[in-house]
């Protein structure tokens, strides 16, 4: 699989000392890799669910599925939208899960993140406490989710 060979490759590189950043090929390989995978997303309710998949239809992705599993317990942990991606990878027999949460402490913000069935993270976006922003919960999901998308490459309606 080229996506599997393109990690190891980079990390081939990292060892040696010869790595000189991000090319080309890894970004195609991630946007490959979103563009076919089975892409779900944890929430207790489907709210968000519906958002990212406006966004992901703006892109040419197949729609992800609503996997409904409560994640308050998430909230818990230091990094609370990682630990809902990963309580999703647990849950489910997806290869993309999207996850959102707040970014760390309480008062840090929120977080969304594309994480693979091996826990490793494609893209994300973050956004400052809904105290500061004042934006409805749609408007920052959709904003976050548009710039993960964005950060590696993709184009609207490719």
């Amino acid at each position: 699989m080229a996506f599997e060979e393109s990690i190891k490759n980079a990390s081939i590189e990292s060892y040696k000392g010869t790595r000189k950043g991000d090319t080309l090929k890894e970004v195609e390989e991630i946007q490959e890799y979103i563009k076919n995978a089975k892409i779900v997303v944890p929430n207790k309710n489907g709210i968000k669910v519906e958002v990212i998949n406006k966004v992901l239809k703006k892109f040419n992705i197949a729609p992800a599925e609503y996997l409904h599993v409560n994640t308050n317990y998430a909230d818990f942990s230091r990094t609370p939208a990682i630990s809902k991606a990963k309580i999703a990878i647990d849950q489910s027999d997806a290869d993309l899960v999207i996850a959102r949460g707040r970014l760390g402490i309480p008062g840090s913000g929120s977080f969304l993140v594309f994480m693979d069935n091996k826990s490793r993270i494609l893209t994300a976006a973050s956004s400052p406490s809904h105290v500061i922003h004042n934006e409805p919960l749609e408007k920052t999901v959709y904003k976050e989710t548009l710039e993960a998308l964005k950060r590696i490459g993709f184009k609207e309606n490719e």
